[in-house]
């Protein structure tokens, strides 16, 4: 099969049985690269409902992840599959680059009716692809509108996988990725006792560098699932305001009803200059948004091109989505659901001292384990959680690890209360098995995830 049509049309066409009886996670490491990879497992999945997934295999699973958090109404809502099919069978727009659809103009002013504005000028709304297109678009936007390069973002942050939203995300500049030259990273509050320090070095950047805006997640996710202090919001757009900068408010990836209310930011009673979506928003296709003044988003017409940005496809997912989540009251739902699990894992702990603390809101949940409660280690915790999870794979339930030693839930906002008890249950069966010697180092060694070199306390 030297000749390319050949081997083309052998791959398109049905399996063969010689190809059918290879896993396809060995097809995965001989077709697909590496740089696009974060394996904690080797996870297949072909098909989903709800909040249960099916791997090549057969096996059924529970998604605590649903995908970082994309499939935030689980696996093929009939809302959103309904949307997509229509939206495919009238063959619409590819984008909304130089023509306008109905999707993505509905799905634009239906966002700028559910996130509040801070005063009365007009604002517009900007698609993109995901959290990296439009928090990129964002800052290019907010430079272009006031002549100002300075953006400060926070350690251990996350805003984008490429582009100018990686050069300012703490997870990668603190891993030894180039940042971005005019940017500044602050320490992030995770008590109200760190504030000082945190306004402290605000003051330093702002007297260093022109600053056009300051860019924040409500929860840093990526970072360990951390809350800010009440307050820090507030004080941080007023800050940003006396200093003449935007304040722009990353919902990425705890936006959208995760934390048990339509928006995270909401929770500090703040109102951001702008704000991005990305993730939940698409149901599980590529959309992303920025809202924001269009004194800031007209600033530079035709700069932040995207061919199939704002497509009719993922436009129309998007509001089925967001018409879900409102109309079912999806906010309130996850907050309910927060209460059962952390009253479950609260007697987990009792149980299991290695779970030592569990963190967030709503079904944005961070649960921090210690391989030994009593002598924390960095590699030892790491390698702990990274087994844990592997177990509970083995066990039937999906979630992954940020920042090293904290398991990351952010289900399905449609979780049933069932799943959430299965979800702890198997949780405290893997550590307990963990602890007495299940899943050996060799068997986690070929899925590093995040490497460990991303957290700052193994610099």
């Amino acid at each position: 099969m030297n000749d390319p049509q050949t081997r083309i049309a052998a791959e398109a066409g049905p399996l063969s049985d010689a190809q059918a009886s290879v896993p396809l996670s060995v097809r995965d490491e001989r077709v697909i690269a590496a740089n696009q990879k974060l394996r904690f497992f080797p996870l297949s999945i072909v098909s989903g409902q709800g909040a249960e997934i099916v791997d090549d295999t057969g096996r059924h699973f529970l998604d605590l992840s649903a995908a970082w958090g994309a499939n935030s109404l689980g696996h093929a809502h009939p809302r959103v599959v309904a949307a997509v099919r229509a939206a495919a069978e009238s063959g619409g727009s590819a984008s909304v680059l130089s023509a306008m659809h109905p999707a993505a103009v509905d799905l634009g002013a239906a966002l700028l009716a559910a996130v509040p504005a801070p005063d009365a000028a007009p604002r517009r709304v900007l698609f993109g692809h995901s959290g990296s297109d439009v928090n990129s678009a964002a800052i290019a936007a907010v430079r272009a509108a006031s002549g100002r390069a300075g953006v400060l973002a926070f350690r251990g942050g996350y805003h984008g996988g490429f582009g100018a939203a990686q050069a300012v995300s703490g997870v990668f500049v603190e891993a030894g990725l180039p940042a971005d030259p005019a940017s500044a990273l602050l320490p992030f509050p995770a008590t109200a006792a760190a504030l000082p320090e945190v306004w402290a070095a605000l003051d330093v950047a702002l007297a260093e560098r022109p600053v056009g805006a300051i860019i924040v997640e409500a929860i840093q996710s990526d970072g360990g699932l951390v809350v800010p202090p009440a307050g820090f919001l507030r004080e941080l757009a007023d800050r940003a305001h006396r200093a003449g900068a935007l304040l722009i408010v990353d919902e990425v990836k705890v936006g959208l009803g995760r934390t048990g209310l339509l928006h995270a930011f909401a929770h500090d009673g703040v109102v951001p200059d702008l704000v991005t979506f990305g993730k939940a928003l698409g149901g599980g296709l590529p959309l992303a948004a920025v809202v924001g003044p269009a004194a800031v988003l007209d600033a530079a017409p035709a700069s932040a091109l995207l061919t199939t940005a704002g497509n009719a496809i993922s436009t129309a997912a998007g509001l089925a989505v967001l018409r879900t989540i409102i109309d079912d009251r999806l906010p309130e739902a996850a907050a309910e659901r927060e209460r059962e699990l952390r009253a479950l894992l609260r007697d987990a702990a009792a149980a299991a001292p290695e779970i030592a603390e569990v963190r967030g809101r709503g079904l944005s949940l961070g649960i921090e384990l210690r391989a030994d409660p009593a002598e924390p280690s960095a590699a030892a915790d790491d390698l702990f959680t990274r087994r844990v999870i592997f177990r509970m794979w083995e066990l039937g339930v999906v979630n992954y690890l940020v920042r090293g030693n904290v398991i990351e839930w952010t289900p399905p906002l449609t979780l049933s209360a069932a799943e959430a008890l299965r979800g702890v249950e198997t949780l405290h069966t893997a550590v307990t098995e963990v602890r007495a010697g299940a899943v050996p180092i060799e068997t986690v060694a070929p899925y590093l995830g995040w490497e460990p070199t991303h957290r700052e306390d193994e610099k």
